[in-house]
């Protein structure tokens, strides 16, 4: 537990005193994102207050979760595990993926970034690369990932390997698209992905605790080093809780694509080398309503001609609405913690019941 505080703690801190930092530098140069205006054919909620904003906050979030990560590991003269390791890649991948279409948006002023085909070939490279390396790469107890599909452990159901790396890549596109588009307003998927963090956190603790590195029960998990998992996630919390501190209503920086793309494939991540795949659509409730949203919207305009909502994604159909934007945000991080709270009582269920 120590070490858990240990990482969120520096992740926290390094976030806390380097965002702004990064604010003036982007600041000095002008490096801003382009905003969206309204057209007559397309309304657009009023944020020409977001003009002149930073953006590549995500920048800072990375970072930290480095720093928070490899800082506790030199305290602890603890060595560093295959499951850490390859979240973090997961991370640092997809954030390069989005800190390219960043730059786009900042140098270009093309407010739409990459191109969708682009960041979906960059996103699908570095997460096959991911999936061979979780069933191949080991640093001692085992391959970290499992080709089983899991809930809260592995099931029955254990996938052939191109199917494998299908449904790892899914997985991660999807989590990482559903925070990107969550990304919308001031805090909203910074604060969201503080509480699925946290999330993990308890999973994994819980799970180290019942390891079946210690003892060998119906109950125990096989979780190939959950404490370290416990680690990268309390450094993904602490980075994002200290960038929180810069990114809410009023925002001094956006975490941009950078961000976004990067704590998609931290949750996803996690989810996946804690056996715990089938429930991340709870424990990542919020972007799953929200990208549910988009998909309802699309789906029926081009088949009907009618659309469900004002306008897509679901936060954007309430700021149409007339909701002041800390309205909206509080309470979807309400509906954040309800889903979080009923995958964690899912889990914990499954155990007991066991």
């Amino acid at each position: 537990m120590r070490l858990v505080v240990i990482a969120g703690a520096v992740a926290a801190v390094i976030a806390l005193i380097g965002t702004p930092l990064l604010i003036r530098m982007l600041a000095r140069r002008g490096y801003a994102q382009a905003i969206r205006v309204s057209t007559e054919d397309e309304p657009y909620p009023a944020h020409e207050g977001k003009r002149g904003t930073p953006s590549m906050g995500g920048a800072a979030i990375i970072v930290a979760v480095l720093a928070g990560y490899f800082v506790t590991h030199l305290v602890a003269w603890r060595p560093v595990t295959a499951s850490g390791l390859l979240v973090l890649y997961l991370i640092v991948g997809l954030g390069l993926v989005g800190l390219a279409d960043d730059y786009l948006k900042i140098f270009r002023q093309r407010s739409t970034g990459l191109r969708a085909r682009t960041k979906l070939i960059g996103q699908a490279i570095v997460a096959l690369s991911f999936a061979v390396l979780s069933v191949t790469f080991s640093t001692g107890g085992g391959v970290p990932a499992s080709m089983a599909i899991s809930f809260v452990r592995d099931t029955a159901i254990v996938l052939p390997f191109v199917v494998f790396l299908i449904w790892i890549w899914f997985l991660i596109t999807a989590t990482t698209n559903g925070v990107n588009i969550t990304d919308g307003l001031d805090g909203l998927a910074t604060g969201a992905s503080v509480m699925t963090f946290c999330g993990y956190i308890l999973i994994s603790i819980w799970q180290y605790g019942q390891s079946c590195t210690f003892q060998q029960t119906a109950t125990c998990y096989p979780t190939v080093n959950p404490m370290d998992l416990a680690i990268v996630a309390a450094a993904c919390a602490g980075a994002c809780f200290g960038f929180l501190w810069w990114n809410t209503a009023p925002a001094r920086i956006f975490m941009g694509d950078t961000g976004a793309l990067a704590l998609g494939g931290g949750i996803a991540g996690l989810a996946i080398m804690s056996r715990t795949e089938l429930l991340l659509p709870l424990m990542a409730g919020l972007f799953v309503i929200t990208t549910l949203s988009v998909i309802a919207q699309v789906g029926s305009y081009k088949l009907t001609g009618r659309r469900v909502f004002r306008m897509a994604p679901l936060h954007h159909h309430f700021e149409m609405l007339g909701w002041p934007e800390i309205q909206i945000v509080v309470r979807f991080w309400i509906i954040q913690g309800l889903c979080i709270g009923a995958g964690l009582t899912l889990f914990y269920a499954e155990w007991v019941r066991t």
